[in-house]
């Protein structure tokens, strides 16, 4: 068995940051929508919006340092050895079968998980901060909402972001206890210490 440091530092900070942040928004957005009622509506929306602007502020410092790195290479899809992927997550991983990909600095994640954080940074994430943007600003740009579908267009497709993020999260749960043991991954984006 051996150690790698995998997850530097400020990828530890962004992705705990990330959590805390989102668990603030879909919990504030659920009392917002009225599912919850912890904090009241007026302190949920203060609240909401305070987190949707530090996760803004998050992700770009985190676009920058992932730029200026290079590590934004980590999340370019590939087909190769996607389908050994799926086979090993729908049923080699029940029968102890080795996995396909081992993770390695220069290669963090396997083919599903670039093609899933692509997504989320491509397309999830840029629409969620967007219908956000205009869901926030209502007055200042009433026709650009009217010409999207309206207001409760608007809101429908930041509500559908949200409800893919928390699917994100809800598979990223179980991901975490995928590893060699079931709090290893956990461990290992705790410390950047994974054991292979």
């Amino acid at each position: 068995m051996s150690r790698v440091y995998l997850y530097k530092r400020y990828e530890r900070f962004w992705h705990w940051a990330q959590v805390v942040l989102i668990l603030i928004l879909v919990s504030t957005g659920f009392e917002v929508h009225g599912a919850l009622r912890v904090l009241g509506f007026e302190n949920a929306v203060r609240l909401h919006e305070a987190a949707g602007l530090g996760l803004v502020v998050l992700t770009l410092f985190t676009m920058f340092w992932h730029w200026t790195t290079g590590e934004v290479r980590q999340f370019i899809p590939t087909r190769k050895n996607f389908l050994d992927q799926v086979r090993f997550y729908t049923s080699g991983i029940f029968r102890s079968a080795p996995h396909p990909e081992i993770a390695t600095p220069e290669k963090k994640f396997n083919p599903i998980q670039k093609a899933a954080y692509f997504g989320l940074l491509i397309f999830v994430f840029p629409v969620q901060i967007a219908a956000g943007v205009l869901y926030l600003g209502t007055p200042l740009w009433p026709g650009l909402i009217e010409a999207l579908g309206g207001l409760r267009m608007v809101a429908l497709v930041h509500t559908a972001g949200a409800f893919a993020m928390l699917s994100f999260l809800v598979v990223h749960l179980y991901m975490i206890t995928t590893g060699a043991t079931l709090g290893s991954n956990l461990r290992s984006m705790l410390t950047g210490w994974v054991e292979h």
